[in-house]
């Protein structure tokens, strides 16, 4: 027998590895639903807002690297996802959103809640359709994973109401085999790019992400070659912190240092990041971009030289290149300088003490406390920074809104990470303006009975702007805070709360938090504390 369409989209999506999708009841997804609470293939994940389900969506993507789904009913509730997609689509995570529509007699009327849902989506999808017949379901839903999964973008489709309780001839299918070449190279592929490297006398090497699989590769390229590593927010915890001329992070939040030795770079070579820290980067060096997805990546760098291909098969001919190759050992050493005195300030700033907390000290703490391989998911704003300047990274995943930079990600953000993988430790570390945003979805760690904790840096303000107005002499209006008792609100959530107000006790009640089970909510009073590199 026919199935409706309803039943096919699952059924199609499960195929595709889809394990939950994230999203709001309403009106035109009703029928959606109704197949969901029929079936055990695809659980449906209710949250309290549309722009969480879509944050959970993003997490879940970058986290996992699969298609990951979230789903809205028409008007508000779709244009309620455009800020967890803008998130998706400007980090590069496969994203699907499934919305309802208006029936199809009603659709270009002045229905209520109608909207063109393809204009209102083009800023934040690759690719968005409406389902037109009941037989093009399979097609549509073909076309839009094959775009998310190899441009690591987000795609749409909306259903009118009337079509997800229709039967349908389409069947399910797996997606056709992309027979890919490998990328591979050989030496003399990357000779020009080889030689521009031999001439540097003070060569960098940025690295982010996507260089994980080539970490001891690129280790040993530095030292091979001569060259500083630094790290983007996404390349934190790659490399071992006694990794030779490793400096750290740079940009907002980084090494203080590193500009002072980056400026000054003749080569840079980018690899897995494609992020470029304006204002922290040399006016007149040659840039080498690694990048599987060079296309994307441009966009944001403008390298000299482009290499399409992945970092693991890369960097190991360019370390081969390099062998025999003369260091300037006056530039190394500048950077181990500038390795060592921020080793050093680290380390001081992490011991500051007081009550409220400094920033830089409950880094420290939770440096201490959470488990090496803990999913840390950084809210945006001043906590981003702090983290950033003094969490010294080790084997942890770090889930975070890199180039969207949205408050409220968090959260969310930790409760995909949990229900994605139930046997790790999840920490949400979030400012108080950011969970302000997504308080309502503590009601949703609950209902799945997931064992997250969140640390709230609570100073009662917009900390970040607060600074921003600071340095440019403006007056200041709205970044202070009007903060509840956030450990009741967790507690009548059926959260588990602690609060925190001096250093002294901060390793302890964060390792009482980390060990206990259920949510659990962690209010650190925090320090006003003005961001030393704000300008």
């Amino acid at each position: 027998m026919n199935k409706n369409v309803a039943e096919v989209i699952l059924d199609q999506l499960s195929l595709l590895g889809v394990k939950r999708i994230y999203g709001v009841t309403g009106d035109t997804i009703i029928g959606l639903l109704d197949a969901m609470a029929k079936q055990d293939k695809i659980e449906f994940i209710a949250v309290k807002h549309e722009s969480v389900a879509a944050f959970m969506a993003s997490a879940e993507a970058k986290l996992t690297g699969r298609l990951a789904v979230c789903t809205s009913t028409m008007g508000p509730g779709a244009a309620n996802l455009l800020n967890g997609l803008g998130d998706a689509y400007s980090d590069k995570a496969p994203v699907l959103a499934l919305t309802g529509q208006a029936e199809q007699k009603e659709m270009g009327t002045d229905f209520q809640q109608y909207v063109d849902q393809q204009e209102l989506f083009k800023p934040f999808a690759a690719y968005s359709a409406n389902l037109n017949s009941e037989n093009a379901i399979v097609d549509l839903l073909q076309k839009a994973a094959e775009i998310s999964l190899q441009q690591r973008t987000v795609t749409h489709i909306s259903v009118p109401k009337n079509l997800f309780e229709k039967e349908t001839t389409a069947k399910a299918r797996q997606l056709p085999k992309v027979l890919e070449g490998t990328g591979t190279f050989e030496l003399n592929d990357l000779e020009e790019v080889a030689g521009v490297m031999k001439q540097a006398r003070q060569p960098m090497i940025l690295a982010g992400a996507g260089a994980r699989g080539a970490a001891g590769d690129i280790a040993e390229l530095a030292t091979t070659w001569g060259a500083g590593i630094l790290l983007s927010l996404g390349g934190k915890g790659i490399f071992e912190d006694a990794t030779p001329h490793l400096i750290q992070g740079i940009g907002e939040g980084g090494n203080p240092h590193a500009p002072n030795v980056f400026k000054d770079a003749d080569v840079v070579l980018i690899a897995g990041a494609t992020w470029w820290p304006e204002g922290y980067v040399p006016e007149d060096a040659t840039i080498i971009h690694i990048d599987l997805h060079l296309e994307h990546a441009k966009k944001r760098v403008a390298a000299d030289y482009g290499i399409k291909g992945k970092t693991e098969q890369v960097i190991p001919l360019l370390l081969e290149s390099m062998k025999g190759k003369q260091k300037n050992e006056e530039w190394l050493n500048r950077i181990d300088a500038v390795k060592e005195k921020w080793a050093y300030q680290n380390e001081q700033e992490g011991q500051i003490q007081g009550s409220p907390v400094h920033p830089s000290r409950i880094a420290r703490g939770l440096e201490n406390t959470v488990a090496d391989d803990a999913i840390i998911a950084l809210d945006t704003g001043d906590v981003t920074v702090w983290m950033n300047r003094n969490f010294r990274q080790t084997n942890q995943k770090v889930l975070f809104s890199g180039y969207w930079r949205s408050m409220g990600f968090g959260l969310p953000a930790a409760i995909a990470a949990k229900l994605e993988q139930p046997e790790k430790q999840v920490v949400a570390v979030v400012g108080d303006g950011g969970i302000e945003m997504t308080l309502a979805d503590l009601l949703t760690a609950t209902r799945y009975g997931l064992d997250i904790t969140v640390v709230i840096f609570n100073n009662g303000a917009l900390q970040m702007e607060s600074d921003k107005i600071q340095a440019a002499g403006n007056e200041e209006l709205g970044t202070q805070l009007t903060n509840p008792n956030f450990v009741q609100v967790a507690e009548a959530c059926g959260w588990k709360g602690f609060r925190v107000e001096t250093d002294g006790n901060l390793e302890e009640i964060l390792s009482k938090a980390l060990q206990t089970k259920g949510p659990v909510l962690v209010d650190v009073w925090t320090e006003q504390a003005f961001f030393p590199e704000t300008e």
